[in-house]
């Protein structure tokens, strides 16, 4: 599963690149190969100062070894080899009018002292995060989830865009991040998982591969016409103001909430791959408020509460 996985993520990696370049017209992703002391590494994909994206990376690795005591803790276990790999891709684009986009997915293995597999699961997700609320975007990125999801089981979609509002929220500030879109983890062989006591759904490992490789597959059809739609539309220097104060909300979670982050620091990733989800240029202002009745206070309306877009 590790090596067909593995597979996956490389090939998705290439595509997805190629579908941002095409979009972008101008910049290309330079790639960055590295290796982790401990055991794997990865291919670190990163494109700037393009004509739509700002600053992006579609990133995949793979890394192994012993399991760090922080993970030790975190699992409830005693010492223990680990596999992971994934695909982890943050694109922030330069208008303020086009969303923010990330996704994630991902595969983990533990094993015993005889290299036998005693643990095994897949996550991931993806979500939107727009400055300025375009309820015709976001219908058409929850209706592609869905329609992902719906190919697998009707109850996978408000299943899992529930526990993507859940997880991407600010607890902090009391609001989202964003409009949200599926987040999914600890997907296991169900026989007596929480899943199947909740849906009566049994799935094998190669059942979640199937699903979450399907996920991954609708990630440029999810995205890419919202770019295309709002790319080159007019802004001005107020909008782009606003877009950097609610970059500011992004880094706040993904510094304070984010597993993936924090795993990635925990298990001595590499720092570059990991910080690399923060936008280029950020505002913090004291005590900010946007005008009443303007779009922006719309777009603040709408992450004080999740809406279901589908």
């Amino acid at each position: 599963m590790k090596d067909q996985f593995y597979a996956y993520i490389q090939q998705l990696q290439d595509q997805i690149c190629k579908g941002l370049e095409d979009s972008d017209g101008k910049a290309k992703f330079q790639e960055d190969l590295w290796e982790r002391p401990e055991g794997g590494g990865g291919r670190t994909r990163v494109i700037e100062n393009g004509n739509v994206f700002e600053k992006g990376g579609v990133n995949i690795s793979a890394v192994h070894g012993k399991l760090p005591d922080t993970m030790q803790k975190m699992f409830g276990v005693g010492e223990a080899d680990f596999f992971a790999c994934g695909l982890s891709l943050v694109i922030h684009p330069k208008s303020p009018m086009v969303p923010t986009v990330h996704a994630n997915w991902r595969y983990f293995e533990m094993y015993n002292e005889e290299g036998e597999i005693i643990n095994q699961w897949f996550g991931g997700g993806q979500d939107l995060t727009p400055y300025y609320l375009f309820e015709e975007d976001a219908k058409h990125f929850h209706q592609t989830c869905k329609t992902a999801c719906d190919k697998h089981n009707p109850e996978f979609y408000p299943l899992y865009k529930k526990k993507c509002d859940e997880y991407f929220w600010n607890a902090h500030r009391n609001e989202a991040r964003g409009i949200g879109g599926l987040f999914f983890d600890y997907l296991k062989d169900t026989s007596n998982s929480e899943l199947a006591k909740q849906t009566d759904t049994k799935m094998s490992m190669e059942d979640w591969y199937n699903f979450v490789t399907e996920v991954g597959n609708s990630f440029l059809d999810a995205y890419l016409p919202i770019v295309e739609r709002r790319k080159e539309l007019p802004y001005t220097e107020a909008n782009k103001t606003w877009q950097e104060i609610r970059r500011g909300r992004y880094v706040e979670f993904n510094l304070v909430y984010d597993k993936g982050t924090l795993f990635g620091l925990k298990t001595n990733g590499r720092i570059e791959s990991i910080l690399m989800s923060l936008p280029p240029h950020v505002q913090w202002v004291y005590n900010h408020h946007p005008e009443v009745g303007s779009e922006e206070e719309k777009l603040i309306k709408v992450l004080a509460s999740p809406i279901d877009w589908v």
